[in-house]
């Protein structure tokens, strides 16, 4: 084989095995109207829900190899709702949350360990309310498949327990007693394969 042929091999080799490589990767945006960041906290003795509606990232898996994937979220803390207009607006208040100062809670992933079949430890940095803390996310891939109109999901869902004297959303002395410290969180995500 001439030198000029096993150049032009060697580079078709080359660019497929890059294609190859590129095609094993994915990036999925996050759907806020189908993905959800749920939670429950104790009050006296039962236990309140709430919901924070407004969640946008991204996630990007490599098939291969799942453990290589990453994922970073945004999450609106105005859009938090108790459905109870007083709670909901306390909550956003300088006892709470002071959306005024901190609008946003922000995940970055900074490692994926496999510990199950479909289930991950996602371990990455949570800031809230202007503290930054490592957690961890108890994760289980629902699936990828066709949605509407051609597009290509993933889903997924994750839970972690948080207390929130760590972000520093104490509320006022006069509730200490009324709320628990532990807040349990539960996520739901659809996530959309990015053209």
């Amino acid at each position: 084989m001439k030198l000029s042929a096993r150049i032009l091999v060697f580079t078709a080799l080359a660019v497929g095995s890059i294609s190859a490589a590129r095609a094993a990767v994915e990036t999925y945006t996050i759907d806020p109207v189908h993905s959800s960041v749920g939670f429950t906290i104790r009050h006296f003795v039962s236990k309140v829900p709430g919901t924070f509606t407004k969640t946008t990232g991204s996630i990007t898996v490599d098939r291969e190899n799942l453990e290589k994937s990453s994922v970073e979220a945004v999450i609106e803390v105005g859009s938090i709702t108790t459905a109870n207009e007083k709670r909901d607006n306390h909550l956003k208040s300088p006892d709470f949350f002071d959306v005024a100062n901190f609008g946003t809670a922000t995940f970055k992933s900074k490692s994926w360990k496999k510990t199950g079949d479909n289930t991950f430890d996602v371990t990455g940095d949570l800031t809230l309310h202007g503290v930054t803390k490592e957690v961890v996310l108890h994760t289980t891939l629902l699936g990828f498949g066709p949605g509407a109109r051609g597009a290509q999901l993933s889903g997924w869902e994750a839970t972690t327990i948080l207390k929130k004297s760590d972000f520093g959303v104490t509320g006022p002395a006069m509730l200490s007693k009324t709320l628990g410290d532990e807040v349990t969180i539960n996520i739901g995500v659809e996530a959309d394969l990015k053209a």
